[in-house]
């Protein structure tokens, strides 16, 4: 969730600084999996990711939106990582 957004004139334009609260994502990640919900049948609930951090992550991996199977495989690689473990539902491996 963005919580605050800074415009700062720099030489040759503007930077934009985002600030984001992304405990509202792991509030609902830990409700969902004291519910056991997503961890069961076909169909898994692997986590719930904040669209900004995404993004982020495609930036810096130089991806493009439109490229989806590279697209997958990055959010998948992060997933997986461990790093980003508290953001998973469900833990297994997929």
């Amino acid at each position: 969730m963005l919580i605050e957004e800074k415009i700062t004139p720099v030489h040759n334009g503007v930077e934009v600084h985002k600030k984001f609260d992304n405990n509202v994502y792991l509030d609902q990640v830990e409700q969902i999996r004291k519910q056991g919900l997503g961890t069961t049948g076909e169909h898994r609930l692997v986590g719930r990711i904040p669209l900004h951090l995404i993004e982020q992550w495609a930036k810096e991996a130089g991806l493009a939106w439109s490229d989806r199977a590279a697209m997958q495989d990055l959010v998948k690689t992060k997933m997986l990582s461990g790093d980003f473990d508290k953001f998973r539902v469900w833990k297994g491996k997929y």
